[in-house]
């Protein structure tokens, strides 16, 4: 299997709102590669749902991970932000509805420890209007999606650089 040195992943959970964001747009991403207006033979665009230890596989042996999030950060909603995992501390809250839930910041800590840590990791975080029980964005958020798609595009072409 060809392992692509980019990866791009989308995570959270489609059916509670805002926290659906980063699932959302890896998809608009991945339908961009697709017809060809995104790096597609370096770059690999990856639904991560709601993430867990299985990520750390999905993301070794790459050069640069750029994961797209659901973020609370106390900003106006809508705020998209961009960082890496030492700029910030996780507080997030686990539901615990699976012995697989982890936070991709400890999934990170672990792939540092077993030398197995893209390079690179960036990480886009959206502050949500909600997080409730629905199948779609809050309008607010959605639209915002081309603002955050290039954004997101804009790293995705430093990483071709």
């Amino acid at each position: 299997m060809n392992i692509k040195p980019t990866i791009v992943i989308g995570l959270g959970n489609p059916i509670m709102a805002d926290e659906g964001i980063g699932v959302v747009l890896v998809e608009e991403l991945s339908k961009l590669a697709a017809a060809g207006k995104l790096p597609n033979e370096t770059i690999e665009y990856y639904d991560g749902g709601c993430g867990g230890m299985y990520l750390l596989h999905t993301i070794a042996e790459r050069k640069k991970a750029i994961l797209l999030d659901c973020c609370l950060m106390g900003t106006e909603p809508g705020t998209i932000k961009r960082f890496t995992p030492d700029d910030v501390n996780s507080v997030k809250q686990m539901a615990h509805l699976s012995l697989h839930e982890e936070d991709i910041l400890t999934v990170i800590e672990l792939a540092e420890q077993i030398g197995q840590c893209p390079d690179e990791i960036v990480i886009f975080g959206i502050e949500p209007v909600k997080i409730e029980q629905q199948l779609h964005l809050n309008d607010a958020i959605a639209a915002k999606i081309p603002d955050y798609i290039a954004a997101i595009e804009a790293e995705i072409r430093k990483s071709e650089d």
